[in-house]
């Protein structure tokens, strides 16, 4: 599968009691360097912005933790699977690119806060990159970080 001829994407945890379906095509994804995030995956947060509906099953063992006055951080209850961060004041979900059955076909394109990541790695795509004000100024500005520049 890849994106441009995938009709329904699939996911899910690694113990397989959370899945979840979205119709949307979806192609790009991110990487957020941001102290919460890094401590939640152990690295840079891929991710993948999702403006559609997402259909869950097993949503009993998804567990919320709220991190901040804006976001959840959304996991399996039973094997510990980093799912998706919950915008609140948006409501849009950002699931993890790795939970995707499929991830061939993504293209990485861009980073946040950039001014948080250790100097330790360095990614070689060329994306489009954003400090953590700018996006805060973004976001209040209801803007999806992936369609920046």
């Amino acid at each position: 599968m890849s994106a441009e001829t995938v009709s329904a994407w699939t996911g899910g945890c690694l113990c397989g009691s959370v899945r979840f379906s979205l119709a949307e095509e979806v192609a790009r994804f991110s990487a957020c360097h941001c102290s919460m995030c890094r401590r939640w995956s152990s690295g840079p947060f891929l991710v993948v912005h999702v403006h559609g509906p997402v259909t869950w099953t097993g949503e009993e063992h998804i567990s919320r933790y709220r991190s901040s006055e804006w976001a959840e951080r959304c996991f399996c209850s039973r094997c510990g699977t980093n799912l998706f961060y919950f915008l609140i004041p948006t409501g849009e979900t950002i699931l993890s690119l790795g939970t995707f059955d499929d991830q061939d076909g993504f293209t990485m394109s861009g980073q946040i806060f950039i001014d948080e990541k250790p100097p330790g790695y360095t990614f070689a795509n060329d994306t489009k990159t954003m400090t953590g004000a700018e996006v805060f100024a973004m976001y209040g500005a209801g803007s999806d970080p992936d369609d920046a520049g």
